[in-house]
């Protein structure tokens, strides 16, 4: 923070050293003497050269420029004889051709007289002294406060953004120590808002895996366990069955505990490829108006229900992009979710709306969703009814629906559906 500081000072107070000496240097232009004026205050030097100049029209012209160096080595005086052409600037010649006494001013900063010799083309030309000029006390005194000042405005205008970066490093400090909340006071106004932001959307990415991992261990421990305590089980009374018949019907009980591990594992690790950031989409354009039904009746063959299954899709859904893969097993999960609760019968609806809007239903009639879980109905490993009629999940459906929503940039919902039941609704852009 104080490098950064130190940079911005230095470069303030370069740039307004710059501009200060500038408008000293148009300060000094704008604020010379008038020519006229230079010549009323300083009659000695006008008549000296005027001196000078009838001295030398006494001469011949060959001796002129020894006179000259002579009279400035004698006398000290900075004398020099300078040719027409050498001088510059039309008003200084038209004063010269006059007769009047013109000014020059060197690059060097120095100012000279010049008086023209009225017989010939040479200029005689005097260096007026200029005097030095020092600054007070009272003038670095000012400066001092002038920079000082500078410093000041800076500071308050950088206060704002350490206190918020002090604020930022706080909050990560504190969550990097395992206190898996992400607490930063910084409001929109604040420069490093998006900073935040982006710190707070981590965060809760975070604390999403940290849950979603404690939740699959807890899982694990029951869904996994249990089935290994039934399989121990039968295989001690295997063991001591009396006949052929018995033993059969324990191994199939093994069986069945093993196939339900294996969907458990499954389920699983379905779930923890969706939680990984590197999942890529693979996007097109699809036929919903055929994919739909057909996912439809694959549901009713596997699940050989006897409710009643409808699918009712816009017409117009011939174009649908998304992921077709991922989308199918949307459809599944909803679809059942649907049909463990249902009693009579389970819709399924798609249609497109405005701004090409894709909107996805599953209805039943059901005893439906609570209001209050309606948000953590669609967390990992979240069951909302143990009872045996309806335990036949892992309470990772939902789960994986949300988070496949999420990949194409949709929402997912439940409310209350017109059967009576609940109405999960799923909804993303074209």
């Amino acid at each position: 923070m104080a490098r950064h500081f130190l940079q911005l000072y230095l470069l303030i107070v370069a740039t307004l050293a710059a501009v200060s000496w500038g408008q000293e240097r148009l300060w000094q232009m704008h604020t010379r003497t008038d020519p006229a004026e230079m010549t009323a205050e300083n009659p000695s030097q006008t008549a000296m050269l005027d001196v000078v100049e009838a001295q030398l029209r006494a001469l011949p012209v060959e001796q002129r420029q020894s006179f000259v160096r002579r009279l400035a080595y004698d006398s000290g005086v900075d004398l020099e004889l300078f040719h027409l052409d050498d001088i510059a600037g039309d008003d200084t010649l038209a004063g010269l051709s006059r007769g009047e006494v013109a000014y020059m001013d060197a690059a060097s900063g120095e100012r000279w007289m010049l008086k023209q010799i009225h017989d010939d083309d040479t200029v005689l030309a005097f260096r007026h002294p200029v005097p030095e000029q020092r600054r007070s006390l009272v003038d670095w005194t000012l400066a001092f406060i002038f920079y000082a000042a500078i410093a000041l405005v800076i500071m308050i205008w950088l206060w704002p953004l350490r206190r918020d970066l002090q604020r930022l490093e706080h909050a990560t400090s504190t969550f990097g120590d395992r206190n898996w909340t992400f607490d930063a006071d910084i409001r929109p106004r604040s420069q490093i808002y998006p900073l935040a932001q982006a710190f707070r959307r981590m965060a809760a990415r975070i604390d999403g895996l940290i849950r979603s991992h404690k939740d699959m261990s807890n899982a694990m421990s029951h869904e996994i366990k249990t089935p290994l305590a039934r399989m121990r089980f039968e295989v001690e009374v295997a063991r001591a069955a009396s006949s052929a018949e018995k033993m059969t019907e324990h191994l199939n009980n093994i069986d069945t505990d093993i196939t339900e591990l294996n969907a458990f594992v499954t389920a699983t690790l379905d779930y923890a490829i969706l939680e990984r950031a590197e999942v890529a989409l693979n996007l097109a354009e699809h036929d919903f108006t055929a994919i739909l039904p057909a996912v439809t009746n694959a549901v009713r063959r596997s699940s050989r229900t006897t409710l009643d299954l409808r699918c009712e899709v816009d017409p117009a859904a011939t174009h649908v992009r998304c992921d077709a893969h991922l989308m199918e097993t949307v459809l599944r999960n909803l679809m059942y979710n649907a049909l463990r609760y249902a009693q009579r019968q389970v819709v399924v609806r798609f249609e497109i709306t405005t701004g090409v809007l894709y909107r996805l239903c599953v209805e039943d009639d059901g005893p439906g969703v609570p209001e209050a879980h309606r948000q953590r109905v669609f967390e990992s490993f979240v069951q909302l009814d143990h009872t045996v009629q309806h335990n036949a999940g892992f309470g990772l459906g939902l789960a994986i629906v949300r988070r496949v929503v999420e990949w194409h940039g949709g929402d997912v919902s439940v409310d209350t559906s017109a059967l009576g039941g609940a109405r999960f609704c799923v909804t993303w852009c074209g």
